[in-house]
């Protein structure tokens, strides 16, 4: 028998702790479905990479597939003619970052920037001068529907928005006092003069788990939950509504689904729209530059349009659609008990819908007859003045 010695040995430990680390760690065995976010495709994870990890319940060919879309949600765009990375090229010529992963880190959420300015990492800012409830948002000229704070070498950006924020103090009905900060966005550093009648709305990078299992979701059962059993018009309570956005696939309106306004019927149209608006990277649903019609505009040769191929969005599509939920912590603690207890005695759950499942016999087989738990009605919701951006998508 061969003899480590004690150096090796202390080595070969701290690389199995390392390699230990990585890997999905099981939480305490299920006795119920409290745990259970997404039925079998939950993942008890309790590592940094819980928010990327791919459905437990998978095939190998799959799994593959989903790795493939990885790579691809993870790579970084370059410019066209940056050569030395022919296979992710097409970056820009303005656009607000170089990857998918830059503004969802970990498949995670965005931020705001600390303490405010103008450095919007994972942040970003639709515009427009109008709406229309059939071709939805109107573009900002000069500007078009999103801000684009970076661009190329030797291109102008479109400018950027400095964030300040004021602290407001209130007084909850017990008496407990609390703080809030309330934000305000001033569209600075442009390449032209910004219209004064635009409007804006902030965006942060939205989490990205569960996404197929809510686009399988039938539109029926969607609308059930508007105005959550009230009567047409009746705004006594807080109420849900669909928003019905142009899908450039079925080139008809569709019920929206994601977007922090509802405002992209199918994953692959959302997925889609940040390539061409957040990189600059063009493809088959959205072929043209966001920069079209602007001096930033421009045509490189060589680079090929699109510049996204379909086999990679569609393997990045997967990979999204695929994403595990992570399971619910922490069920029996005494204060997570309480909490549920006041979530249900406030009525939150009319609108965030704490179960669902899934249709029998959808065209992906992984994503039929799952119960889910995703605390959404997937609908418009007023929620007052305070939290209004002024600005209508679609509806």
């Amino acid at each position: 028998m061969k003899k480590y010695s004690i150096p090796v040995i202390i080595v070969l430990v701290f690389v199995v702790l390392i390699y230990s680390c990585s890997k999905p760690v099981p939480l305490a065995p299920d006795t119920t479905s409290l745990y259970l976010s997404a039925g079998d495709e939950t993942m008890f994870d309790l590592s940094s990479s819980a928010f990327g990890d791919d459905f437990p319940v998978i095939s190998p060919s799959l799994e593959h597939l989903h790795d493939v879309g990885e790579v691809i949600f993870n790579e970084v765009f370059t410019p066209p003619n940056d050569y030395g990375n022919k296979y992710y090229t097409g970056l820009g010529p303005i656009y607000n970052n170089n990857s998918c992963n830059a503004c969802h880190g970990g498949v995670g959420e965005g931020n705001p920037p600390p303490g405010g300015g103008t450095q919007l990492t994972s942040m970003l800012f639709r515009l427009s001068v109008g709406n229309s409830t059939t071709e939805g948002p109107t573009p900002v000229p000069g500007f078009g529907g999103q801000l684009q704070n970076n661009a190329i070498a030797g291109v102008q950006p479109e400018g950027t928005v400095n964030i300040t924020y004021t602290d407001v103090n209130f007084t909850f009905a017990d008496g407990a006092p609390y703080q809030l900060q309330v934000p305000s966005y001033q569209v600075v550093q442009t390449y032209m003069a910004f219209p004064g009648n635009a409007m804006i709305s902030p965006r942060v990078a939205p989490r990205l788990i569960g996404l197929g299992l809510l686009e399988v979701m039938p539109e029926s059962t969607i609308l059930q939950n508007v105005n959550n059993g009230l009567p047409v018009g009746d705004t006594s309570q807080i109420n849900g509504k669909p928003n019905y956005i142009y899908d450039y696939s079925t080139q008809q309106m569709e019920l929206g689904r994601f977007g922090w306004k509802a405002e992209q019927p199918t994953v692959k149209q959302q997925l889609a729209a940040a390539y061409q608006q957040d990189m600059g990277v063009t493809n088959s649903v959205f072929p043209q530059e966001s920069s079209y019609g602007q001096p930033q505009y421009q045509v490189i040769p060589g680079d090929p349009s699109p510049e996204l191929p379909d086999s990679e969005l569609f393997a990045n599509v997967f990979y999204i659609q695929t994403l595990g939920v992570p399971a619910r912590r922490n069920v029996t603690d005494p204060q997570v008990v309480r909490g549920s207890q006041i979530f249900q005695q406030a009525q939150c759950s009319s609108c965030h819908i704490p179960t669902m499942t899934t249709p029998v016999n959808v065209a992906e087989p992984i994503l039929s007859n799952v119960i889910i738990h995703p605390y959404t009605d997937l609908l418009l919701h007023d929620m007052g003045e305070g939290l209004a951006d002024n600005r209508p998508t679609f509806s």
